[in-house]
């Protein structure tokens, strides 16, 4: 009986001789090591089937596409960083190192990071547009529209065939039955959605009033990158802060964010969710008309009762016609009564004002025997009065006129002055004012001289 063939390891450098058999596991090891130094950390394309998501947080997957498949690993740590949830059927591409399960003699794919196929690109275009946007603040929360608490009507903009529609009226349906809704259909996918989509959005703010509605959702199920990127139009973001009504923004699942959802007043997780917030209003008013109900009814039995105390008081206070007309005949007799006792002491009153008036009247009377003596008495006082005035008043004014005589300049020269004047007649009043041998004229009481001056002499 022969015995097994001795298994060896690999020489050191980590290759082995054409004659060495080696262990499974030592084959194992070589494969993963010559794998990895063979290949390169790179990026791989492909559909994700079978995704595994273990309790672990490992995600276990294979990365498949029309003529070939690999088995994917990709470890918690980095599972965890993922900014959207994969899922089966998604194109995806994976930064990966290729190696090889040991354990099982499985080659797989070690993945690192992981993204939607076309990520690069679109997302790179994204993050500009949303960088730009915001810079411009067209994505301030202050501009944001709050939502009306009741919408007469609502809008939808979507395409006619789509799930979300369905979804959409579904929800209102249910939560708000007698809401209106206007469709603006427009294609969500494909080279002519966004503009489709801008046309659509602007006709719903043109024709709001005459369509009744009162606010605008703007939806579409979920979808990869490149299906959902109509709603990352720099266009439809401008036209959706400058529509006149409030927009709520349900586009994909709960990880798909688009620069629609930015700008728009308020996002939705889902295009049921935009219709949970369009009819929260409506359906707690539904939720409130039992209480609202009850109250209305005691507000109205309230009311009842005290109409009806105000019947029974107005009934107590309520008399018979004839009872009524005999009291205000009795009434009118009191009135009537009063009135003649005033008028009476009224009149009364007035007779002795007049008795009295006429009584100072009588006193008063003008007597002209009494006053004409009065009357000549003043007059001679009168006339001494002015005799005396007059008197005082002319002897005064001889006293000034002998005075004024006194000081007239021809007294003046008769009593021995004289006046003297330069040759241009102004008269001297210092003998500094004139010069030797200057002509001077001197006037005297009877006439002038003609002089000249020979010199001055001291004080």
């Amino acid at each position: 009986m022969s015995s097994a063939p001795q298994s060896h390891d690999p020489r050191p450098d980590g290759t082995a001789t054409t004659n060495q058999i080696v262990s499974v596991s030592a084959l194992n090891r070589l494969a993963r090591e010559a794998l990895e130094r063979a290949l390169p950390l790179l990026w791989v394309g492909g559909e994700i089937s079978n995704l595994t998501r273990a309790a672990s947080g490992h995600l276990y997957f294979t990365l498949k596409d029309a003529n070939a498949q690999v088995r994917c690993a990709m470890w918690r740590n980095r599972a965890q960083l993922l900014p959207f949830r994969p899922g089966d059927g998604m194109r995806v591409e994976a930064r990966a190192l290729v190696t090889l399960y040991e354990a099982r003699g499985d080659y797989q794919l070690n993945v690192e990071a992981l993204r939607p196929a076309g990520i690069g690109n679109l997302f790179e275009a994204f993050t500009r547009l949303k960088d730009k946007l915001a810079a411009e603040g067209l994505f301030d929360p202050a501009g944001r529209r709050p939502l009306p608490r009741l919408p007469r009507g609502i809008g939808i903009v979507t395409s006619a065939q789509a799930a979300a529609l369905h979804d959409v009226l579904v929800t209102l349906q249910r939560r708000a039955p007698h809401l209106p809704v206007v469709l603006y259909p427009a294609p969500v996918q494909g080279a002519e959605a966004a503009g489709r989509l801008v046309a659509a959005v602007r006709s719903a703010g043109r024709r709001a009033q005459a369509d009744g509605i009162e606010l605008l959702l703007l939806v579409r199920g979920g979808g990869s990158l490149e299906d959902l990127w109509p709603f990352n139009d720099e266009t439809l973001a401008r036209t959706l802060r400058a529509c006149p009504l409030p927009v709520v923004c349900g586009v994909g699942h709960e990880t798909d964010v688009t620069i629609a959802d930015f700008a728009a007043d308020l996002r939705a997780a889902t295009p049921t969710g935009a219709a949970e917030l369009a009819s929260a209003g409506w359906l707690g008013v539904r939720t409130e008309l039992p209480s609202l109900h009850a109250r209305l009814g005691r507000a109205l039995e309230r009311r009842l009762e005290g109409l009806a105390q105000r019947l029974d008081r107005a009934t107590l206070r309520l008399v018979h016609p004839r009872e009524r007309l005999l009291r205000e005949h009795q009434q009118l007799a009191r009135l009537s009564q009063r009135l003649n006792t005033a008028m009476q002491r009224r009149l009364e009153r007035a007779g002795m004002r007049c008795a009295h008036a006429e009584s100072r009247l009588h006193g008063s009377a003008p007597r002209p025997g009494l006053l004409r003596s009065r009357v000549d008495t003043l007059q001679q006082r009168l006339q001494l009065a002015a005799d005396h005035f007059l008197e005082r008043r002319r002897t005064h004014l001889l006293a000034l006129a002998t005075h004024l005589e006194h000081l007239a300049p021809q007294q003046v020269l008769a009593r021995g002055y004289a006046i003297a004047r330069d040759e241009h007649g102004k008269v001297l009043r210092r003998a500094e004012a004139v010069a030797p041998g200057a002509a001077v004229s001197v006037q005297l009481a009877d006439g002038s001289l003609d002089t000249r001056v020979v010199g001055h002499l001291e004080h």
